[in-house]
């Protein structure tokens, strides 16, 4: 009887604690941002590399943040296309190689890809 007492202790307990999370930025608010795993990094500075035919070297990061992202965009819509509005765990990374600067953005299901125009609301 005290271990089923201490079990319902224990998940009112976890419940409790459940419900006082924060307010999460919602559709058109900038993403909430923290830093971002090394793994998709390596894979954005691979594909720059790649795409410029330069050595990976040559590719330096200029940041790296973990975001939610407001949809399923990414931070990339693109144009004709609906987007679930839903907050959606990523990554967002700038790059710059040969002068210029490059935003690469992932998400839960989809590794670090160019985004040609990223959204900036």
């Amino acid at each position: 009887m005290r271990y089923v007492a201490a079990g319902l202790v224990g998940v009112a307990v976890l419940l409790v604690g459940c419900g006082n999370e924060p307010d999460r930025p919602g559709a058109g608010q900038e993403p909430s941002v923290s830093t971002a795993p090394s793994g998709a990094v390596e894979q954005a500075k691979a594909d720059l590399a790649g795409r410029l035919g330069v050595p990976v070297e040559q590719v330096t990061v200029v940041s790296t943040e973990e975001v939610t992202w407001p949809d399923s965009s990414l931070g990339c819509p693109q144009p004709g296309m609906n987007y679930a509005q839903v907050l959606t765990e990523g990554t967002r990374t700038i790059l710059s190689a040969d002068g210029r600067q490059y935003s690469y953005h992932s998400g839960p299901r989809r590794p670090p890809f160019l985004c040609e125009n990223p959204r900036t609301s």
